[in-house]
């Protein structure tokens, strides 16, 4: 029997945007209760933008997670920017996270487009545990000042606080629409995505300076059985020394983030999983079209 959507239910797409590194990723995560997004303290984690929905009976929110926005300087990045594009011309409402005692974006003229948009905007000023009382009302004056037309919010979103005011205040600027997603799905994304993020996740947070931004994950094999699920995924780096590194000392590298990974994995889709994990070299792939285009970054 078919649900009948009564008119007063909401939906609509809201984007988050802000510089690299100040928060967007935890806020999504908490709003849409999954762990969707990876989060480490590298900035540039977030590189492809992913929805995550948040359904009730009343109302549905699309929520896209955006990479921090910063002046490009090789073609991935400038793929990443053209989805930061993407997010101001479908978005319903655009929640614009700073952070604490910052004065401005790291790309003016996405301010100007922020100031001139018609969509409704709430300003998030993220990680206020770190300042002061004093300092906080300053910075909501600030932004309301710079941005008249927002909606400002101080929030902590590590620790949830405000959130519940901010979801509030979304569903208020919803429009009146039926949902666009079924009402049991949590992201457009295949569940590949998520193994390939998690494995990146862990290369982040073990290695250092520029391996991680040289790597990508494919995953070649998803194979669900009933207790168990197979993965075979394959680390893309773009020199012979970065494989050498990742694979580590008698494989040391490799099998930490093997392990680490899989216990993720077997947390986020709640099953037992065998992870294989191989390093190959796909040389110089962040400036080659087609290899960005096979990865997702470009159309």
């Amino acid at each position: 029997m078919l649900k009948i959507i009564e008119m007063s239910h909401k939906a609509g797409f809201v984007n988050i945007i802000g510089n690299p590194n100040v928060g967007k990723s935890t806020l999504m995560n908490i709003l849409v209760g999954e762990k969707l997004s990876i989060i480490t303290s590298k900035a540039q984690t977030t590189r492809h933008r992913i929805l995550g929905i948040v359904n009730t009976d009343e109302y549905q929110i699309i929520f896209s997670d955006t990479p921090g926005i910063i002046k490009p300087a090789y073609e991935l990045q400038s793929s990443m920017m053209d989805f930061v594009k993407t997010a101001f011309e479908d978005a319903d409402v655009l929640l614009y996270m700073i952070e604490s005692g910052e004065k401005e974006l790291k790309d003016p003229a996405f301010f100007e487009k922020i100031k001139n948009t018609k969509t409704p905007v709430i300003v998030l000023i993220n990680k206020i545990d770190k300042s002061s009382q004093e300092f906080v009302v300053e910075q909501i004056q600030t932004w309301q000042e710079r941005l008249p037309n927002a909606f400002v919010y101080p929030i902590s979103a590590l620790n949830n606080f405000n959130v519940e005011k901010v979801l509030n205040q979304i569903v208020e600027l919803l429009p009146v629409s039926e949902p666009y997603y079924p009402k049991d799905q949590l992201t457009d994304k295949p569940e590949r995505f998520f193994v390939n993020e998690t494995i990146r996740e862990k290369i982040l947070i073990n290695f250092k300076k520029e391996i991680p931004y040289a790597v990508e994950i494919e995953t070649e094999e998803f194979i669900e059985e009933e207790d168990i699920i197979r993965i075979r995924s394959i680390i893309m780096v773009e020199r012979e020394t970065q494989k050498g590194i990742i694979i580590g000392h008698k494989g040391a590298g490799l099998k930490k983030v093997g392990t680490e990974a899989r216990k993720d994995l077997e947390k986020f889709f709640d099953k037992k999983i065998f992870l294989e994990l191989y390093v190959k070299v796909n040389k110089d792939w962040r400036s080659n079209e087609r290899q960005l285009k096979r990865f997702g970054y470009k159309e």
